[in-house]
């Protein structure tokens, strides 16, 4: 007897440092928070105040500046696609991502001319996917499981903290005179440190409560279907890829050929970012009961209108108000829209959001391109950012659509709670 009390002693023991080692819900949104800061405020998104210092340098023109964004979202396009056919461990995909992430940003800095840029933005748009996707994923679920799914909107307050931090030295370094190349370097520092602060976080799957485990992966694909519903969130949530992209890419070039020579210009960047941060944030405030659709359809009318300001103002005041509206449903919308995945597919929920994220890339390499090609035509970027604006309205039709068409279980019920 005394043999056996010892060993239950010594199990349970080891059950309580286990759960002690397990990171909390607040640990593991903001884990997911320094993620999305790495891949899509640096990773993806330290190109765009980059790039007009890289046109200053000599380095890059326009169209190729135009195409080193396409290349970085046809990547995108292509390691979401990924998402729906292969089945990593989540974590260890994130970690991974996350180190090419820091090595991409590197290369950035590296001479190679446009070949191995081009090479390397392609290759950065496949790692921010794949880390994307699973980063909300993995976080998404392991806040659920410690009944704290709220907190997963958090996590997408990462992208505009990064853009702020990227857009702020950006302007700190145009001011000091510095190159593109010391910008890519101070950026890949940056990422550096950040991913080594949350890399325990993301050092196993085993979570706090995996009982249920066996069940799931014997019926992968119970309650799962790529049904109208499925569909249209998909297509709308492309939408959202091209309206943006344009403002993301060339806010401050936009900016810039507006108004030559304003001090203003390479801060509409960072006014961007501030109001992805506080979008994100406030999205987190918002209740789990509410119908994703009508969130979304308020966010993709706000960013239109957003998007929509600055081709009607193109002042210090059009463009403040313009990078704020513009901002602020970002990644709120995201969130949103990983939480509808979330609603319709449950735990299978990555492989919809890779679809989602895919049609989301297709989006994002058709605008680039567009605003270039009508640059050369009209001397401007007036006519692009109008037809971003009208893909963000149309996904907001769609959304309120959907809702109509299938409308949420119980939702009258739940309205009168």
């Amino acid at each position: 007897m005394p043999y056996v009390n010892v060993r239950i002693t010594r199990e349970g023991t080891a059950a309580e440092q286990k759960a002690r080692r397990e990171p909390g819900a607040w640990a593991i949104a903001l884990a997911g928070l320094a993620s999305l800061a790495v891949v899509m405020g640096i990773g993806r998104f330290a190109f765009t105040p980059l790039l007009p210092m890289m046109l200053h340098d000599g380095t890059v023109n326009l169209h190729e500046g135009g195409w080193l964004a396409t290349l970085n979202y046809i990547g995108y396009f292509v390691g979401a696609a990924a998402c729906l056919f292969i089945r990593p461990e989540p974590a260890r995909m994130v970690r991974l991502g996350l180190v090419a992430t820091v090595l991409l940003t590197l290369g950035m800095a590296l001479p190679g001319g446009m070949m191995a840029w081009s090479l390397w933005r392609a290759a950065a748009g496949v790692a921010s996917a794949l880390v994307m996707v699973y980063t909300a994923g993995w976080c998404m679920q392991r806040l659920a499981e410690l009944g704290q799914p709220a907190l997963g909107g958090l996590i997408f307050c990462g992208p505009g903290i990064g853009i702020v931090a990227t857009g702020v030295s950006a302007f700190a370094m145009v001011g000091a005179g510095w190159d593109a190349v010391a910008g890519w370097l101070v950026f890949t520092v940056m990422a550096a440190v950040l991913v080594l602060v949350v890399w325990r976080v993301f050092a196993s799957d085993d979570g706090p409560a995996r009982s249920d485990a066996p069940r799931q992966e014997a019926q992968p694909d119970q309650g799962v279907r790529l049904d109208g519903e499925a569909w249209a969130l998909t297509l709308a949530y492309g939408l959202a890829g091209f309206g943006y992209i344009i403002t993301a890419t060339f806010l401050p070039v936009i900016a810039r050929q507006a108004m030559p020579g304003s001090v203003w210009a390479d801060l509409f960047w960072p006014v961007f970012g501030v109001g992805v941060t506080i979008g994100a944030f406030l999205a987190t405030r918002v209740g789990m009961a509410h119908d994703n659709r009508r969130l979304l359809t308020w966010s993709y009318a706000m960013q239109a209108l957003g998007v929509g300001i600055a081709v009607v103002f193109p002042t210090v005041t059009g463009f403040a108000v313009s990078s704020l509206l513009a901002g602020l449903p970002f990644t709120a919308l995201v969130s949103f829209a990983m939480r509808e995945a979330r609603r319709l597919w449950g735990p299978q929920a990555p492989r919809l959001m890779g679809l989602m994220t895919a049609s989301y890339g297709f989006g994002q390499i058709i605008g680039p391109p567009l605003a270039t090609a009508l640059v050369t035509r009209s001397g401007g970027f007036a006519s692009s950012l109008a037809c971003a604006a009208a893909a963000l309205l149309a996904g907001a039709v769609m959304f309120a659509w959907m809702r109509r068409t299938w409308p949420m279980p119980n939702a009258r019920q739940t309205a009168l709670q």
